[in-house]
C-alpha cells in the first residue's frame, strides 16, 4: 500500500465510528468521517446516530456524565483508571426452554431494563413496549435506543469539551446551564405497580397539605387508596385505563399522582419513548434532553450546539452561530453573499450550481436560481425561446398550451403524433 493511501485509510481513525457504514444510504456512503465542526458525515451528512458504528463505551461514559453530582449517583460507577463515572445500565438475560426434539435453550438478552429488583416487573414492562423499540440486543429495537440515546441526549449538551471552541465566558454559562437542570429538571423514570404509586402519592400529599392531620386520618387515606379500583388509574399522557396489575412508570419532579403506560412514557416534542426512561420536567410535560435544551436556549442549526454567546444570527427560521452560519456543502461564510436553501440546509450559489440545480431538458446545462424557469412533472427547462420549445416544430411555448411527454415538449397533437411516429 503506498503512502497516500495509507495515509486516506489512517484518515480520522481515531474518531469513534471512522469508516462505519451509514444506514440510512448504504453504499451511497464511503464509510463515517466526522466533519470537524458539524456533527454529521463529510461524506454523506448523515449524523454519526444513522451510522452503524459499533458499540463501545463512550454513550455509557456519557450517561454517566449526566447522572454525575445528582441523586442519580447509584445508576453510575467511577473507574478505577481514570475516575470517570460510567452508567450502570441494568442487563436482562432471559432464559425459557423451547419445547423441541433435542431440548435447547431459547436466551433473549436486553440491552437495557428498568433498575428493579422485580425481574417479573422488568419484563411485563419490556413486553409492553412496541416491539420494534424492545432493546433486545442485536434487534431493530437496539439500534432504536442507540439511536435515541445519540439523538435525545447529546454530549455536547452537558460537555463543554464536546462542544467546538467555546470561549471561557461561554464554558461558565453552560456550566452553570448543566448544573441547574441537573438540580431542577433531570429524573429517571421509576416503574411500580398502579396500587404501590397510589400509596405513594396519598403519603405525599399528606405530607404537604396535611402535618396537622392526626395518624388515624392519614392511615384511613392510604387504606382508602388501597381499595380503590382499577378503573380510577389513568394515564397522564393518554388519559386511558391502567390496568392495576399492570406495570406503570412514574416521575418523581411530577409528582406521585401521575402515571404512564411504558409506551406512553415519551417527550412531549418529539413523540419518541424517553430513552433509558430518562425526563426533563418542565411546565407539567415530560421532555427528552435535546428538547428540554432547545426550551431553554438557542441552538445553532450549523454545529447543533446550544448557543451561550450573546451574539448569534436568526435565518431561514433557524439559530446560528456567527461562525456556523456557512455553506452546508464547502463550509464557505455565508454572510453578505448570495445563497440557496436546500432541504432546509443552506448552500452557497457556486455549490447550488454544481450540485443541487435544476437541469434544463432543453440545453442540458444547469439553471441559475435567478432566472425564471418552467417546471412540469419534475423536468424543468429555462423559460426562455431557446429552450422551452416544441420538440417537433421548434415552436416557442413560454405563455402557451403544451404537451409534455416524458421530458419532450409539443405544440398540439400533431406534432406529437410526427415526432412519436
Amino acid at each position: 500500500m503506498n503512502l497516500e493511501n495509507k495515509v486516506k485509510k489512517m484518515g480520522l481513525g481515531h474518531e469513534e465510528g471512522f469508516g462505519a457504514p451509514c444506514l440510512k444510504c448504504k453504499e451511497k456512503c464511503e464509510g463515517f468521517e466526522l466533519h470537524y465542526w458539524r456533527k454529521i458525515c463529510r461524506n454523506c451528512k448523515c449524523g454519526q446516530e444513522e451510522h452503524d458504528i459499533p458499540s463501545s463505551n463512550e454513550e455509557d461514559r456519557k450517561v454517566g456524565k449526566l447522572f454525575e453530582d445528582t441523586k442519580y449517583t447509584t445508576l453510575i460507577a467511577k473507574l478505577k483508571n481514570d475516575g470517570n463515572p460510567m452508567y450502570k445500565r441494568n442487563v436482562m438475560i432471559l432464559t425459557s426452554p423451547v419445547p423441541a426434539k433435542n431440548i435447547t435453550i431459547d436466551t433473549v438478552t436486553y440491552e437495557w431494563t428498568p433498575p428493579v429488583q422485580n425481574q417479573t416487573l422488568a419484563r411485563q414492562y419490556m413486553q409492553m413496549l412496541p416491539k420494534e423499540k424492545q432493546p433486545v440486543a442485536g434487534s431493530e429495537g437496539a439500534q432504536y435506543r442507540k439511536k435515541q440515546l445519540a439523538k435525545q441526549l447529546p454530549a455536547h449538551d452537558q460537555d463543554p469539551s464536546k462542544c467546538h471552541e467555546l470561549s471561557p465566558s461561554e464554558v461558565r454559562h453552560m456550566e452553570q446551564f448543566v448544573k441547574k437542570y441537573k438540580k431542577e429538571a433531570l429524573g429517571v423514570g421509576d416503574v411500580k405497580l398502579p396500587g404501590e404509586v397510589e400509596v405513594r402519592a396519598s403519603d405525599e400529599n399528606n405530607l404537604k397539605n396535611g402535618r396537622d392531620r392526626g395518624t388515624s386520618s392519614a392511615v384511613g387515606a392510604m387504606e382508602k387508596s388501597q381499595n380503590q379500583k382499577a378503573s380510577q388509574y389513568s394515564c397522564y399522557h393518554c388519559k386511558l385505563k391502567m390496568e392495576e396489575g399492570d406495570p406503570a412508570v412514574y416521575a418523581e419532579r411530577a409528582g406521585y399522582d401521575k402515571l404512564w403506560h411504558p409506551g406512553c412514557f415519551v417527550c412531549c416534542t418529539c413523540s419518541e419513548l424517553l430513552v433509558d426512561m430518562i425526563y426533563f420536567w418542565k411546565n407539567g410535560n415530560l421532555y427528552c434532553g435535546r428538547h428540554y435544551c432547545d426550551s431553554e436556549r438557542p441552538r445553532c442549526a450549523g454545529c447543533d450546539e446550544l448557543i451561550f454567546s450573546n451574539e448569534y444570527t436568526l435565518a431561514e427560521g433557524q439559530n446560528w452561530h456567527l461562525k456556523h452560519f456557512c455553506c452546508f456543502d464547502c463550509d464557505c461564510v455565508l454572510a453578505g453573499i448570495t445563497y440557496i436553501t436546500v432541504n432546509d440546509k443552506p448552500v452557497c450559489k457556486s455549490c447550488y450550481m454544481k450540485n443541487h440545480a435544476p437541469i434544463c431538458q432543453g440545453c442540458h446545462n444547469a439553471i441559475d436560481p435567478e432566472v425564471q424557469r418552467v417546471t412540469y412533472n419534475n423536468f424543468n427547462w429555462h423559460a426562455t425561446r431557446e429552450c422551452f420549445l416544441c420538440s417537433c416544430c421548434s415552436k416557442c411555448l413560454v405563455g402557451q398550451k403544451f404537451i409534455s411527454v416524458e421530458g419532450m415538449l409539443f405544440c398540439s397533437v400533431q406534432c406529437k403524433e410526427k415526432m412519436m411516429s
